[in-house]
């Protein structure tokens, strides 16, 4: 069902619903990059090997990529203030979300590989960040994009078959809809 509301009034719901989702992700990038500032600051950091320490540039350095698409949604809002381009910000700005997510998913799973070769090994290391890749990709690439063809372009729900919301047939039986 559409909403009863301009176009204008659309394109601020978006944007205010895109920023909170912003601000939800924002800490955790923060977090992780609080975090890789301080290791080079530890102990234990002058041991770590080349290849390590390679990983722990790479990862800061996709934390920094992250945060900085990340926040630039707020940089093209400030710089279109009352352009009347509320609907290009959106637009761009869920570009940028969308890249920051794909970025982020690689600085945690260079994270993970960072952390897991120096408490297990390389091989090991891998593995985990294989694995890391893998769930992000699910979570936060296949699962919406499943769930969007899941609807129709009116909005409404379909089964896999493409079929409408209340389209569920029993398995093995050609007798249509069944009621609920």
């Amino acid at each position: 069902m559409a909403r009863d509301e301009t176009e204008t009034e659309r394109a601020d719901r978006n944007f205010a619903e895109l920023l909170q989702e912003l601000r939800v992700i924002q800490t955790g990038v923060q977090i992780l990059f609080a975090f890789l500032l301080t290791l080079a600051f530890t102990a234990r950091f002058p041991s770590l090997d080349s290849f390590q320490r390679g990983t722990y540039v790479t990862t800061l350095m996709l934390s920094v990529v992250a945060a900085a698409l990340f926040t630039a949604p707020a940089a093209v809002h400030r710089g279109l203030f009352r352009k009347g381009a509320k609907k290009e910000i959106v637009s761009v700005s869920s570009r940028l979300a969308g890249t920051g997510l794909a970025v982020l998913a690689l600085a945690l799973t260079s994270a993970v590989l960072l952390v897991v070769d120096v408490v297990h090994g390389t091989p090991e290391g891998i593995v985990a960040a294989a694995v890391t890749l893998f769930v992000c990709t699910m979570l936060w690439g296949a699962l919406p994009l499943g769930m969007a063809r899941r609807f129709d372009r009116r909005g409404r729900q379909t089964d896999r078959a493409g079929r409408g919301p209340n389209a569920h047939s029993d398995p093995g039986s050609d007798s249509g809809p069944r009621r609920s």
